[in-house]
């Protein structure tokens, strides 16, 4: 079975992933890294970069690589109080699912 993934997760799992280097990643290596928790597209992951880009929570550079330009996504402060939200809201998510599902086992 497959749990649906809804946008909001969506977003705090790529919001997690550009919070892991200061310096930024960029959009393919997101990817990767969010496909190790949940199925999603690279199509799929690109409205969401620039959904969290427009609403403050990312931003962006581009850096020479290889001779091409490379857009670089970075968490805001504005994204780091965001993701400390989700993990906060996240904890309490899986404890109330996981005292359900596991009856009082964890």
């Amino acid at each position: 079975m497959q749990f649906n993934t809804g946008s909001a997760l969506l977003d705090a799992v790529v919001l997690a992933v550009v919070s892991k280097d200061e310096e930024g990643t960029y959009g393919y290596r997101i990817t990767q890294d969010v496909r190790q928790a949940l199925d999603v597209s690279e199509s799929a992951l690109y409205p969401v970069l620039r959904r969290l880009q427009t609403a403050g929570l990312l931003e962006t550079y581009d850096r020479e690589f290889s001779g091409r330009n490379r857009r670089y996504y970075r968490i805001t402060p504005q994204g780091m109080t965001e993701l400390e939200a989700c993990r906060r809201e996240w904890q309490s998510y899986c404890t109330s699912i996981s005292s359900i599902l596991l009856g009082g086992r964890t």
